[in-house]
């Protein structure tokens, strides 16, 4: 009977634990704490976190290729890209393009938040740790956009994936920490108190448009961005065009939630002791909150810029709202807004950059895609 203990013993995994994986479930541990006691990003931190807890289990071989359960996610979910584009399908469903239809104006701060996204892939590259690939990985970062970085590490520098996605996921989540700062310190108190002036309606047919002409436009342009563009264009079209209420709630609802599962989870699972425990990463952190900071400032900028050749002016908290943080950077720029007047109410306009950057960073990624792919 002893005998048959010490066997038992003897194949647990027990004995074959590292230091390594004993500090990757704390950090797993972190993120669960994060998610649950701090609500930041729950819907993903929490799979995320779970994930780097079963990646470093020894012996459970669940990222063994071609028969672990997490690896067949991975593989057929996202080395396959069929999770992020289904992300984006139900982004898409959820986005409401009046805001930034209804100012044109907005559609250049979303795409000047891109800034930080080039920025930081020259410095990544100059720094000689990473290679160019690696680098364009790490500057999505700056988009603020966990699909997007999700989908271009696939493609161009799997082995960062777990790395970028929770740098991604964790810059999301601290955007009302990192960014109010930065905001105020970029601005005056009279240019936070610039009242944006009531702006067009939007039809019904102008929205109906816009994810069709979307569509045949970037595409043709950046072919390499058509799987998440189309997804997400398709998304939208579902919402807009009123005939498929039942596709809308279900892109936006049970299959939302149902990919978020199957991202986060072999996403966690890329970050074993052996991926994650290493210098490279720490540099991928501060890269990404650099690439994200640049971002934000650059967009207020762009905002400043265009004030001064326009008698409407724009309130330059909206180009921090250029980041894709969806729609949490809106808020935060509302927020800030009402700070300095407790009636200015910015939420809707900021909406309109917020979305654009969405855009904005999958087309980073397609270029990024065409030139090194």
């Amino acid at each position: 009977m002893l005998n048959q203990a010490l066997s038992i013993f003897d194949t647990s995994g027990f004995l074959f634990l590292t230091p390594g994986m004993i500090l990757m479930w704390l950090i797993g541990l972190v993120l669960i704490y994060l998610a649950i006691a701090r609500d930041y990003e729950p819907l993903l931190l929490l799979p995320i976190g779970f994930g780097i807890l079963l990646a470093n289990f020894p012996l459970a071989s669940l990222m063994e290729p071609h028969e672990g359960l997490l690896w067949r996610f991975y593989h057929y979910g996202i080395s396959w890209e069929v999770i992020p584009p289904l992300i984006f399908l139900g982004l898409g469903a959820l986005t409401d393009f009046g805001p930034m239809l209804a100012n044109p104006r907005l559609l250049f701060l979303g795409a000047g938040a891109q800034v930080g996204v080039y920025v930081t892939f020259f410095a990544a590259n100059a720094m000689g740790f990473f290679t160019l690939e690696e680098a364009a990985t790490i500057g999505i970062i700056g988009g603020a956009d966990g699909p997007t970085t999700i989908f271009l590490a696939s493609k161009l520098a799997p082995q960062l994936l777990g790395s970028c996605a929770v740098a991604a996921y964790s810059y999301m989540a601290l955007v009302p920490i990192i960014q109010p700062p930065i905001m105020k310190l970029m601005t005056t108190e009279a240019e936070r108190k610039i009242r944006m002036k009531k702006v067009k309606k939007v039809t019904a047919r102008e929205k109906l448009w816009f994810p069709l002409v979307s569509t045949f436009v970037i595409i043709l342009l950046i072919p390499a961005s058509a799987p998440l563009i189309a997804m997400f264009m398709l998304g939208n079209l579902f919402r807009e065009s009123g005939v498929v209420e039942r596709l809308t709630k279900a892109a936006q609802n049970e299959l939302m939630n149902i990919v978020t599962i199957f991202l986060g989870l072999p996403v966690g699972a890329t970050m074993n002791a052996e991926n994650f425990l290493r210098k490279e990463v720490i540099f991928i952190f501060v890269l990404g909150l650099l690439a994200f900071m640049i971002s934000t400032v650059s967009g207020i900028l762009l905002a400043k810029l265009i004030n001064l050749f326009s008698k409407r002016k724009i309130n330059p908290l909206l180009g921090a709202a250029g980041v894709s943080a969806v729609p949490m950077a809106a808020r935060v720029v509302h927020k800030v807004g009402l700070e300095a007047d407790k009636k200015n109410y910015l939420l809707m306009y900021a909406m309109g950059p917020n979305v654009a950057g969405v855009i904005g960073t999958v087309i980073a990624a397609g270029v990024f895609l065409t030139l090194l792919g």
